[in-house]
């Protein structure tokens, strides 16, 4: 069995090559990028990856993780984020599963390292994502938190992955206005629509499920800086969903 492992990426020059040496054990590295201005695509041909430049429209990140499907024929694939990096265990469980061919999805724990700092609580503390698929399973949903659709059992991975979610502001804020456009724009196709008051209401729920009721204040100064981010996160894509309607007006 062959395993290709996906990576999106835009302007990733940063952490692509950390991402591809750990995935080095794949029998094929797929990089769909969206249009880099820097040397994403360089550093990915350096180590051995198959680069496609496929600009993302209106399906947003699904459309590019369902196109990466049709550039590989491998019989497996593990979707890999270019801020992740697979530790050596998973590495090691992760081919025993591809050799196996247990029909199956896989969901792999992540650790999420924010600004240097492991988080253990709020919406930055440990998650799970479903990454690895018999490839003729799966297709994606969803512009910007997009998810995957399949019918087969979950099977949880022993060992974890890393994320190194943010390493600088610069990109934080990048990700944070593309992320409240996209979500601000599936919002309304869905027809959803906002009053003033749902705009303060909103980002004050979103920091208290953040801050207490996921115990984020135990994460010290790096809880209450991200909390309050995501009170800003929340407020800004209802803000620009609000903006639309009055443009519709």
């Amino acid at each position: 069995m062959r395993l290709a492992v996906i990576i999106l990426t835009r302007n990733e020059e940063a952490n692509i090559a950390a991402a591809m040496e750990s995935a080095a054990f794949a029998d094929e590295i797929i990089v769909i990028d969206s249009g880099s201005t820097d040397r994403t695509g360089k550093l990915a041909e350096e180590h051995g990856a198959k680069f496609i430049v496929h600009p993302m429209d209106d399906a947003g990140f699904a459309g590019q993780r369902n196109f990466a499907l049709t550039q590989t024929d491998a019989e497996w694939v593990f979707y890999l984020d270019a801020d992740e990096r697979l530790t050596p265990e998973a590495v090691e469980e992760i081919q025993q599963v591809v050799a196996r061919n247990e029909q199956a999805a896989y969901k792999i724990k992540r650790m999420n390292i924010v600004f240097g700092q492991m988080m253990k609580y709020g919406e930055h503390g440990p998650d799970w994502c479903v990454r690895l698929f018999p490839r003729k399973t799966v297709q994606w949903l969803g512009a910007v938190h997009e998810s995957p659709q399949f019918n087969l059992p979950i099977i949880n991975l022993r060992h974890p992955m890393l994320h190194y979610t943010y390493t600088d502001w610069h990109r934080y804020f990048e990700k944070f206005n593309q992320y409240t456009d996209l979500m601000a724009q599936r919002m309304w196709e869905q027809g959803k629509r906002v009053t003033f008051s749902a705009i303060l209401l909103h980002p004050a729920f979103a920091f208290i499920r953040f801050y207490f009721l996921r115990l984020g204040m135990l994460d010290g100064k790096q809880g209450l800086i991200f909390a309050l981010n995501h009170y800003f996160y929340t407020m800004t894509k209802y803000v620009k969903l609000y903006y639309k309607q009055r443009e519709e007006r």
